[in-house]
């Protein structure tokens, strides 16, 4: 059963890293498989040393930048991640549910447990 989203631009098979969305350099993926079910949800980059060395150099290389806005500018920028987990919840429910197996209603609360975080540093 393929999965059924509000927003299917919320499931990538890609990375991001750097301001992209990427695939790993040798092209090799990994399947994904729902474990209730054993159906394949997707794939994702099998990502190796260099892809993750890159990943680090670009967030390392954000760090002034991020340093450099005020608190309120950092806090107005979490309050939009916090905004966007809970306006997504219900998807990000069906994608944790087909990736973990867990059931619907704990994959929601984890979410929105997640989400508590990110607002309370907000």
């Amino acid at each position: 059963m393929p999965l059924t989203l509000k927003d299917p631009s919320l499931l990538r098979s890609s990375c991001y890293i750097d301001g992209e969305w990427v695939a790993a350099d040798a092209g090799a993926t990994i399947t994904v498989t729902n474990p209730a079910t054993g159906e394949t949800v997707g794939t994702v980059p099998k990502m190796g040393q260099a892809e993750t060395r890159r990943a680090i150099e670009a967030a390392n290389a954000a760090w002034p930048a991020w340093r450099s806005l005020t608190a309120g500018a950092r806090s107005k920028i979490l309050r939009r991640w916090f905004e966007l987990l809970l306006e997504h919840q219900d998807d990000l429910a069906v994608l944790m549910t087909s990736e973990q197996g867990k059931s619907l209603t704990e994959a929601k609360g984890e979410i929105g447990y997640a989400a508590s975080f990110i607002e309370w540093f907000a």
